[in-house]
C-alpha cells in the first residue's frame, strides 16, 4: 500500500515524510520522489508480542512517497504519473504561523492551500476524461457496443462532477462503473488524507478538532482529516520511550499525532489487520476488508492459499485474556473455519494446508 505526500512548497511535509519513515530529510528543491516505509503502531501486536514474547516483531506498514513540493505558477507541477499508480494521496497543508518561514502564498490560510492543491487533482482528472471522451466518441463511430457506450456515459458523469469542482471520490460509483475508472488513475477518486501541519500554540485542542481550520469544508467517504505538529513531534521522537510518555501526559495528549496519523492512513484505504502468533514471530499482516480466510493465506504465502484446509481462528483480545492458545482451545474459543471465511480486523489466524 503506497501513499503519496504532497503539498504546497514550506507545508512542512517533507520532514512530515522524515518522521513517519525515518528517512533522512532531504534537501530543500529537489526534483525526484523519495520513498520510505512506516510501522503503523498496534496495541494489539504489543499485548500478542508481550503475551508470546517472540523473537521477533513485525508490524504492518504503510509505504509512503514524497513528491516535490507543488509551486503555483512556477516550474515545479505535480508529478502526475508518480501519482497516479498511488493507492491513496496525503495533502500536507501548512496551518502554522512562522515569520522566518515566509508562506509562499503571502499568508496562512490552510483551507484556502488545501483548496490550490484539489484544484490541480481536479483539472488533472479533467484533463484525463476530457480526452477519453474524445477517444470513444471516433470508437463509437465505428463501433457502436454497449461496453463504449456504458464507459462514455461512466466518463460523461465523471467530467460533469469535476467540471462543478467535486472529487470522483463523492459520487455514488457502481461496482461497474469503479471497474471502468480503476485503469485511468484518476487522482480526486483515491482515498484523501488531509494532515494539517499545526504550530505548537494549537496542541492540544488542534489535535482534537482539526477540521475546525477547514470551515465549510464539504465531508464525503474517502476522505480523513487529521492534524499534526511537525516540530513537536520532531522533539518527541529525540526522547527515549519513556520519557515520551511522561511529556504526552505533560501535554495532555493520550498518544502521539503521529500514531493516530499512521492509523488513519491505513485504515482509509479499507485495510485491516489479523495476527499470527507464536515464540518464533508475532505478526500484523495486513489485508482489505472483506478478505476470505483462503486470500489472507495467500498474503502469508501462496503454498497456504494453494493447499487451505480450514483456519484456526481466534479474537486477539480473548487470546491475552485465556493466556495461551492451550488454555483458549480448552475453553473453545478457537474457533475452525473454512475458506470463505470472511476475516476480521484482529483476528489470531493460524492456517492449516496440506502443501
Amino acid at each position: 500500500m503506497e501513499f503519496g505526500i504532497l503539498g504546497l512548497s514550506l507545508s512542512g511535509k517533507t520532514t512530515l515524510f522524515a518522521l513517519l519513515t525515518g528517512h533522512p530529510l532531504a534537501s530543500h528543491g529537489r526534483r525526484a520522489a523519495q520513498t520510505g516505509v512506516a510501522q503503523v503502531p498496534d496495541e494489539r501486536l504489543d499485548r500478542l508480542t508481550a503475551l508470546f514474547a517472540p523473537r521477533k516483531r513485525t508490524p504492518a506498514t504503510v509505504q509512503f512517497v514524497d513528491v516535490p513540493a507543488l509551486i503555483r505558477g512556477g516550474d515545479t507541477a505535480l508529478n502526475l504519473p508518480e501519482l497516479r499508480r498511488m493507492d491513496a494521496l496525503a495533502v500536507v497543508v501548512r496551518a502554522f504561523a512562522a515569520p522566518d518561514i515566509p508562506h509562499p502564498e503571502g499568508s496562512l490560510d490552510p483551507k484556502r492551500d488545501l483548496e490550490l492543491v484539489e484544484t490541480e487533482l481536479l483539472l488533472a482528472d479533467l484533463r484525463v476524461v476530457e480526452n477519453r471522451l474524445e477517444r470513444l466518441a471516433k470508437e463509437i463511430v465505428k463501433r457502436r457496443s454497449p461496453e463504449l457506450l456504458a464507459q462514455q456515459q461512466t466518463c460523461g458523469r465523471c467530467q460533469a462532477t469535476l467540471a462543478a469542482g467535486r472529487p470522483v471520490r463523492a459520487m455514488d460509483l457502481s461496482p461497474e462503473e469503479m471497474r471502468t475508472l480503476k485503469g485511468f488513475g484518476l487522482l480526486t477518486a483515491k482515498p484523501l488524507l488531509v494532515v494539517l501541519n499545526i504550530g505548537e500554540e494549537g496542541v492540544p485542542q488542534l489535535l482534537q478538532e482539526p477540521a475546525a481550520l477547514l470551515p465549510a469544508r464539504e465531508a464525503h467517504p474517502g476522505q480523513v482529516v487529521t492534524a499534526v505538529c511537525a516540530t513537536l513531534e520532531e522533539e518527541i521522537s529525540r526522547l527515549a520511550p519513556a520519557d515520551q510518555a511522561a511529556f504526552l501526559a505533560e501535554l495532555g495528549l493520550p498518544d502521539r499525532a503521529l500514531d493516530r496519523l499512521l492509523r488513519a492512513a491505513y485504515h482509509l484505504t479499507g485495510r485491516i489487520s489479523f495476527f499470527t502468533v507464536g515464540e518464533d514471530e508475532c505478526r500484523a499482516w495486513s489485508i482489505p476488508q472483506g478478505s476470505t480466510a483462503s486470500r489472507a493465506a495467500g498474503v502469508i504465502h501462496s503454498d497456504l492459499e494453494r493447499g487451505f484446509i480450514r483456519a484456526e481462528v481466534a479474537r486477539w483480545d480473548e487470546l491475552v485474556e485465556a493466556g495461551s492458545l492451550a488454555a483458549l482451545r480448552a475453553r473453545g474459543s478457537l474457533r475452525l473455519e473454512g475458506r470463505d471465511y470472511v476475516v476480521q480486523d484482529g483476528d489470531v489466524v493460524h492456517i492449516r494446508s496440506g502443501v
